[in-house]
C-alpha cells in the first residue's frame, strides 16, 4: 500500500526513486556521524572519569598535606606565608569542532615566583601541598573541557540517534511501499494495454 498520496505515475516513480536514494545517502551519513559522536563521547567520558579521580585523589593528599604544615608551623604562620604566595592563575577557552559541533577549549595557565618564601621555618610538606594544587588547576581546567564537551556531545547524538531511527523506520519504509505500489500500477497497466493491443489485433485479423 503506497504511504504517500501521490498518482501512479512514470515521472513521480523516478523522483521517489531519487527521493530514495537521497534519503539512503543522508541516512548513512548519520550513522557515520552517530558512530564518530558516540565513539568521540565514550572516549571523553572514560578520560573525564580517570581525571576526576584523579582530582579527588589529589585533594585528598593536598590537605592532609596542609593540615600537617597547620601543626607543624601553627595557623598564623601557614596565613602568612600562603599571603606571600604569588601565584595567579589565568583561564582562557577556544573551540573546537568534531562533526559540525563546538566542543570547548580550556586552557589554565599559572604564573608564578619561585621561591614563593624563605626555605626557613618552613616545612616541606607546605611545598608539596602547594604542588599538589598547582597540579589539581591544571587537571580542573581538563574536567571542565570534558564535561562541557560531554554534555554537548550527548544532547548532539541523541538528536542524531533520532533523525536516524526515523529515516529507518518512516520515511525509508514509507518511500519504499509507495515506489512498490507505483511499479505494481505501472506493471499492471502495462499488462492491460498488452492485453488491449492483443485483443484489438486479434479483431483486425479476424475482420473478413
Amino acid at each position: 500500500m503506497a504511504r504517500f498520496d501521490i498518482a501512479p505515475t512514470k515521472t513521480n516513480y523516478m523522483n521517489l526513486k531519487q527521493q530514495l536514494n537521497f534519503a539512503a545517502e543522508g541516512h548513512q551519513l548519520l550513522e557515520q556521524k552517530r558512530d564518530i559522536i558516540v565513539a568521540e563521547l565514550l572516549g571523553m567520558i572514560g578520560t573525564a572519569s580517570e581525571i576526576q579521580d584523579k582530582v579527588d585523589g589529589l585533594i585528598k593528599e593536598a590537605y592532609l598535606l596542609l593540615d600537617r604544615a597547620l601543626v607543624s608551623l601553627g595557623r598564623d604562620k601557614l596565613a602568612e606565608m600562603r599571603a606571600s604566595i604569588p601565584i595567579k592563575t589565568m583561564v582562557s577557552t577556544s573551540s573546537r569542532k568534531v562533526m559540525g559541533l563546538n566542543l570547548p577549549v580550556v586552557d589554565v595557565s599559572v604564573t608564578e615566583k619561585k621561591p614563593y618564601y624563605s626555605f626557613l621555618g618552613t616545612d616541606l610538606s607546605l611545598d608539596a601541598a602547594v604542588s599538589k594544587f598547582h597540579e589539581i588547576l591544571n587537571d580542573l581546567g581538563k574536567l571542565a573541557q570534558l564535561r562541557i564537551s560531554v554534555l554537548r556531545l550527548a544532547k548532539e547524538a541523541q538528536k542524531t540517534m533520532r533523525r536516524v531511527n526515523a529515516l529507518e523506520k518512516i520515511y525509508l519504509p514509507d518511500y519504499k511501499d509507495t515506489i512498490d505500489y507505483i511499479q505494481n500500477a505501472l506493471d499492471e497497466a502495462d499488462r492491460q494495454a498488452f492485453f488491449v493491443t492483443k485483443l484489438i489485433k486479434n479483431r483486425l485479423k479476424s475482420k473478413p
